[in-house]
């Protein structure tokens, strides 16, 4: 069944009754029913309950269908003022409030505040942020509770100094998952970090390490929470794997461009068996002696949204400075072996891979693109979001413009978020959403 809802006219008017006979024995003076109001469970907040009046049936009667998604469609586009080097948390935040499911949760009013102080909530806030964005008002909000929040639950980004944009994100999910706790559906526990909340629904994938001893080949299998995955570059201090000349030239629809690094590059990089080396040998559980041993990450379970972080700022003993290689990445990514699944395709570290895999489970589609401009020591993030189906916008704080998908593509590239094209509903393998569809 489609578990929706049917409504009965006489059935709906017996509810309303009896919940203001139950509002009246509550009230502690008598008023008139039209001002009595409705408690939502768990929000601590009241609303007025709504009766149509004469001019909103009239409304409703002119405009009986559904509001057409056009090219020119601007709901939801909405500038953010930068309050000070806050260019961080508003490309962040342009990201999260053009993410689609999450979009669909904060805009179906989901959540249900559980908190002793609901003022400092910060799903409450996010909710809030939602329905701003997407009101159609024109001119840029300020975002000045949100950055409060920020400061109150994640005190390290405190104050006016530049932070960063892939910092901000991890912060933001870590409280965001926390202050969902008590929604009804993270009651559940069905995924890799034993929370069911819209965040982990959402961002969580499962990281396998395995790691091999070579005295008996033994593997031990750890698996953990993830949500997002950082990827080293060429040009920094750690070796980089390349690409062997004349392998996966069409895998994702990346085109090998001699002296070009692909996102596909960085994930075969960061999902190559590593020799640990004679100085870091562990004691094997099967042959119960210290050897050495090699260790290989793979994705066990794949989120909805895959977020990737490339390590563009370089912390090291030896010095401080930003990576600017250029990484080709495409609009859709095809995740199919880089999962643990097909680790047997694996020789060496070198993919077998096939030009289409056919595997739509595993095949994701570029929704947001974060970027970093200037120094390690002076700069600014702007980021591009897709509104719906091929339109691309740049938002710079306040500012948001049409971009073309060149734009996109030739950008720099910090972070960037795929979205999966096809959505598995628990254990049903059938579902929902394409891409292309919004």
């Amino acid at each position: 069944m489609c578990k929706d809802y049917v409504y009965d006219k006489d059935i709906e008017q017996i509810a309303k009754d009896e919940q203001g006979e139950a509002l009246k024995l509550q009230a502690s003076t008598s008023t008139e029913f039209s001002h009595q109001q409705c408690s939502v469970p768990g929000i601590g907040e009241k609303y007025p309950t709504w009766e149509t009046t004469k001019p909103e049936l009239e409304l409703l009667g002119h405009n009986p269908r559904r509001r057409r998604i056009t090219s020119s469609f601007t709901i939801g586009l909405r500038g953010l003022i930068n309050l000070g080097n806050t260019c961080f948390m508003n490309c962040i935040v342009q990201a999260l409030t053009h993410t689609p499911i999450l979009r669909d949760f904060f805009l179906s009013d989901r959540h249900r505040c559980e908190m002793p102080s609901p003022e400092l909530c910060l799903v409450c806030e996010m909710s809030s942020l939602f329905r701003e964005l997407y009101s159609g008002n024109p001119s840029p909000h300020v975002p000045y509770k949100l950055l409060h929040l920020v400061w109150i639950h994640a005190r390290h980004l405190a104050g006016y100094r530049q932070q960063d944009a892939h910092e901000f994100l991890i912060a933001a999910l870590d409280v965001l998952h926390r202050h969902c706790k008590g929604d009804d559906v993270g009651k559940a526990a069905n995924n890799p970090n034993h929370c069911n909340c819209i965040i982990d629904q959402i961002f969580t994938g499962g990281l396998q390490s395995d790691v091999t001893c070579q005295a008996c080949h033994g593997v031990s299998t750890t698996i953990d929470p993830c949500w997002d995955i950082s990827l080293d570059l060429p040009g920094s201090c750690t070796s980089f794997w390349p690409m062997s000349p004349g392998r996966e030239s069409s895998v994702n629809g990346e085109g090998h461009i001699p002296g070009i690094t692909t996102l596909t590059d960085c994930l075969r990089r960061f999902t190559r068996p590593e020799h640990l080396g004679s100085s870091a040998k562990i004691k094997c559980g099967s042959c119960q002696s210290y050897q050495e041993s090699t260790k290989q990450l793979t994705m066990n379970k794949l989120p909805v949204v895959a977020c990737f972080h490339f390590k563009r700022f370089e912390h090291s003993a030896k010095q401080r400075r930003k990576i600017t290689t250029y990484i080709s990445f495409p609009l859709e990514l095809d995740m199919t072996p880089f999962m643990a699944s097909s680790k047997e395709s694996r020789m060496n570290g070198q993919l077998q891979l096939p030009t289409n895999s056919g595997n739509n489970e595993n095949k994701y589609s570029l929704f947001a693109v974060v970027n970093h401009q200037g120094t390690l020591e002076s700069g600014h993030y702007t980021s591009f979001i897709r509104h719906h189906k091929d339109q691309w916008f740049k938002c710079d704080d306040a500012v948001i413009t049409k971009a073309s998908i060149k734009d996109v593509l030739d950008s720099e590239g910090y972070l960037l978020f795929y979205h999966k094209q096809v959505l598995e509903h628990e254990s049903e393998k059938v579902k929902e959403m394409d891409m292309q569809a919004y």
